[in-house]
């Protein structure tokens, strides 16, 4: 039997490192040694806060978490290791699987995704945000030539914003309240605008802010018969929005898009480790390292928690370091 060190949110706002017994793999499973995790801002944020809301506590649980909203749960879902024991050739291989944040665990060999060669193991823990961006562009369907917005430039807005650049023709345009956030949509190779500055008229827009003023400028950003995707999650607070004046007479569509099930667009042809596998091979692409703003040893992982939480931790993807004991 192994031991490993796991992080728990004990209760709202206070998380601590666990001691754990990992069971030793049986034959369809592996033992995977954690290299990396990444926190995933808006949804580990709002798990932390101990704000998912009662309606949607069995849908938002985690492939493996342990315990249950509020708390105590183990919880995240962006973990690369290696394979030190189990599966047919998998042993030394780097993996990445939608495990909580600890050190060592056990999973079957079919829950695992491959690590292509070309792609670092801390660029890996980004799977699960260019996952969801390419559902959220199976949902939203760009087409060639289109003006595009993205509201919000956090880690899922900046994952759709460089995977809807590729689109032939395509204008895309990234709107934030930080101007910090220009730095990176340049390395990104995407336009980057203020608020006051959003460009109207947008075939698409796309909001990622997770805030009601951000979902009220994206809508206010379409154009006419334009579409406003929605991938922000607002767990438990309240959206209040304007949906008088022009709303009605501009046809404008407003549609959710959340990761937990295929789009349907693709949902016929396309399992969810197909869309794992092809989020994998994108981030052959160097760009995407412009997503990871900071790094933290896994005992520090309570107070980065916190901090990131609370927002006095600013960043994109913040990587735990777990290759040391």
């Amino acid at each position: 039997m192994t031991r490993a060190t796991a992080f728990w949110v004990d209760r709202p706002g206070s998380g601590t490192l666990r001691d754990e017994a990992v069971p030793d793999p049986g034959p369809a499973d592996v033992l995977v040694r954690t290299q990396w995790t990444g926190i995933s801002r808006g949804t580990e944020t709002l798990v932390f806060r101990g704000a998912v809301p009662a309606s949607e506590r069995e849908r938002m649980r985690a492939p493996f978490q342990e315990g249950d909203f509020p708390a105590p749960v183990k919880y995240g879902y962006l973990n690369v290791g290696v394979v030190e024991r189990g599966g047919d050739g998998l042993e030394g291989r780097t993996v990445f699987a939608l495990y909580p944040h600890q050190s060592a665990y056990v999973v079957p060999a079919a829950s695992i995704a491959l690590v292509p060669d070309g792609v670092p193991a801390r660029r890996a823990v980004l799977a699960g945000a260019v996952e969801t961006a390419v559902n959220v562009l199976w949902d939203a369907a760009p087409l060639v030539g289109d003006r595009i917005a993205v509201v919000g430039a956090g880690m899922i807005g900046c994952a759709v914003a460089r995977l809807a650049a590729g689109f032939p023709g395509a204008d895309v345009v990234v709107v934030d309240v930080d101007p910090a956030k220009a730095a990176v949509c340049t390395e990104l190779g995407v336009a980057f605008a203020a608020p006051a500055d959003a460009p109207k008229d947008r075939d698409l827009v796309i909001d990622a802010s997770a805030s009601e003023q951000g979902l009220q400028l994206a809508i206010d950003s379409a154009a006419t018969e334009g579409e406003v995707v929605v991938a922000s999650w607002f767990g438990d607070r309240p959206v209040r929005l304007d949906l008088g004046g022009a709303f009605h007479s501009r046809r404008l569509t407003i549609r959710s898009s959340q990761v937990g099930m295929v789009a349907p667009r693709r949902r016929a042809t396309r399992a969810f480790g197909d869309r794992l596998a092809l989020a994998l091979d994108l981030l052959r692409d160097d760009a995407f390292d412009a997503l990871l703003t900071g790094s933290s040893s896994w005992r520090e992982l309570p107070d980065v928690m916190a901090a990131v939480a609370s927002g006095d931790q600013p960043a994109l993807c913040h990587t735990i370091d777990w290759r040391h004991a």
